[in-house]
């Protein structure tokens, strides 16, 4: 063939974008994105070296009838589904056709630090015009993802699903199974929407508390303590609406790249056991709460970890966890999959259909859930506190070292909550939590008060024991802290341009590793390089995470054994809080300070 009849892979994904443009498609899918996926329609290494290509690129984007522009990989949004097997070595080779530098990080993936794919901290991105060899030894198995570690990029829909299979049997049986990417799209460009939050804390949330429901409360809880409530956070100057900094109001959410009123369909036959691997690649403040009504879920996995079974109906998804769920459908018939936002402003849903096409009831949204007085980090009742104490509070700081808590009646809990040190944190932290809480057997805010089995951190345990047996060398501490008023965030009060060097981890070292959530926000916080082993009481069976969703006034521990030296980064996987400062590199090294050679024990 002639090379004028040649037509190059680069030239061809154009095409195809430009082709999807005119014909009015929904979007250049992937091919996971359509009822009837076939597994063998993913991305596999090909060739001796075990290659992957990758192309990254604008394209064309319509959501639900409405068109906007995206950054795509191979032509589709979100990406393709790779495929691995544990055991072998990968390249994925990625270039990039876009204006701007990019980058692909490799979510949870055990790797080489120069292939951990974050510009500044582990090597330069990929510039454009240019390809970036990605080489790594596949040392895992589970569900996973990809995504832009590039400026906004992630929110334009650079994000990928991915499977590693394992090298021995899988424990877990099913007949078939879809990846179910979780995402959140806006049609305004990225930074506006940060600048938007930037000018105005709550430009995004119209949800507010109003006179109908101050009524409402004051039926429900009585005129004094109502009162007394809505003083204490106007005092504190927050909010019990303060949910999520970017909501439906901007957002629509997705499910494999369609909106709602295009019904992404998965299919069964009668009696199978369907695996479902959902992934929570949302970039804005999404965290999702997942039900399938009328079918019990069971979760095999978390965080690409298998599991001891937890049959449930309902979980929430923070930004960046993933969690693997077996369904039996025992009827002939459609079974919506609803995910909806935390804040109740909207939600993404497929149908898992014995044929194409059909679709079941789609679930009212449910009342919008308030932060109340725990989220605040106060141990009370408001029943309890007395007039004068709430006037002689001192709100600026939300600090109450100060406050005398002897004659409040406190709540029944498992333990003592801990108290917050003399350490404010400075002007990055508008707020401190006085009481910290552990909350690992409370689903969140706004779950758990309609009688379905809601999946809990304390649920999870490890199907194998950890190998690290040892007892705790070191102990780290950070706090979570944020300013909404300026949109600022960050780890111990100090922005990530405002520390002086990485947080300093001993290669091999036994260490844990506590999070302080001092904000009323909920943050998922995600290491890269290493695994977190929750301490939930599970002993040797902790589950191994690489993200964490940490509630308000959350006090939550993890071990760490730290086998690859490097420079890894550790952030808030809430875009915008990372972009906002919520941010820092931890560096494993030996003693003498050196990072590199890797441990693949």
């Amino acid at each position: 063939m002639s090379d004028n009849n040649n037509m190059s892979r680069r030239k061809f994904l154009r095409y195809t974008a430009s082709m999807a443009a005119m014909a009015g498609i929904s979007s250049v899918l992937p091919t996971y994105a359509f009822a009837g996926f076939d597994n063998r329609e993913v991305l596999t290494p090909k060739g001796p070296d075990n290659v992957i290509d990758l192309t990254i690129g604008k394209m064309p984007h319509k959501i639900d009838g409405k068109q906007g522009e995206a950054i795509g990989i191979n032509g589709t949004v979100p990406g393709p589904l790779i495929r691995l097997q544990e055991g072998e070595d990968v390249m994925l080779r990625v270039t990039n056709e876009l204006e701007d530098t990019t980058s692909i990080h490799w979510h949870g993936i055990l790797l080489p630090f120069q292939m951990d794919g974050v510009p500044g901290v582990s090597f330069d991105g990929i510039a454009p015009g240019e390809t970036f060899e990605y080489q790594y030894p596949v040392r895992q198995h589970g569900t996973y993802w990809y995504h832009s570690h590039s400026g906004l990029q992630e929110q334009l829909g650079h994000y990928g699903p991915m499977i590693i299979d394992p090298a021995d049997k899988d424990p877990v049986e099913y007949d078939r199974e879809y990846p179910i990417v979780l995402s959140d799209w806006t049609f305004e460009d990225p930074h506006d929407v940060l600048d938007n939050v930037i000018s105005l804390d709550a430009y995004y949330n119209y949800q507010q508390r109003t006179l109908g429901e101050f009524f409402g409360d004051i039926k429900e809880n009585g005129f004094g303590d109502t009162v007394k409530d809505y003083l204490s956070f106007g005092k504190m100057r927050m909010k019990a609406t303060d949910l999520l900094d970017i909501t439906g109001a901007t957002y629509t959410y997705l499910m494999n790249g369609l909106g709602p009123n295009s019904n992404w369909n998965a299919l069964f036959k009668k009696g199978e056991k369907v695996r479902l691997r959902f992934i929570n690649a949302s970039a804005g403040t999404t965290a999702f709460d997942v039900r399938i009504p009328g079918l019990e879920m069971t979760v095999v996995a978390a965080d690409g970890q298998n599991v001891e079974p937890v049959p449930i109906e309902e979980f929430r998804i923070g930004i960046a966890e993933t969690y693997d769920v077996i369904v039996e459908p025992k009827e002939e018939k459609p079974y919506t999959i609803f995910a909806e936002s935390l804040d109740r402003s909207g939600y993404a849903r497929g149908t898992l259909a014995p044929r194409e096409g059909m679709s079941a009831q789609v679930p009212d949204l449910r009342p919008r859930p308030k932060r109340d007085m725990k989220d605040m980090g106060m141990m009370m009742q408001m029943g309890d506190m007395e007039g004068d104490n709430m006037e002689n509070m001192d709100h600026g700081a939300m600090n109450h070292g100060d406050m005398d808590h002897s004659d409040m009646q406190m709540p029944a809990m498992k333990e003592t909550p801990v108290k917050h040190g003399p350490d404010t944190h400075g002007i990055g932290a508008a707020a401190i939590a006085q009481n910290q809480f552990n909350r690992l057997d409370e689903p969140g805010i706004g779950l758990g008060n309609d009688g379905r089995k809601v999946l809990v951190y304390n649920d999870l345990k490890s199907l194998r024991p950890n190998k690290d047996k040892r007892d705790v060398q070191r102990e780290v501490e950070l706090h979570l802290t944020g300013n909404m008023k300026r949109y600022m965030w960050s780890f111990d009060g100090e922005q990530f341009h405002e520390v002086d060097g990485p947080i300093e981890f001993t290669h091999n070292e036994r260490l844990r590793l506590t999070l302080v959530n001092d904000t009323m926000m909920e943050h998922p916080i995600h290491l890269h390089g290493m695994w977190m082993e929750l301490e939930n009481g599970n002993g040797q069976y902790n589950p191994r995470q690489h993200t964490l969703l940490v509630q308000p006034a959350q006090r939550i521990s993890a071990l760490i054994t730290p086998r690859d030296k490097g420079r890894w980064a550790f952030h808030c996987h809430i875009l915008y809080h990372m972009e906002r400062g919520m941010f820092r590199v931890v560096q494993v090294a030996d003693e003498d300070g050196s990072i590199y050679g890797q441990d693949y024990s």
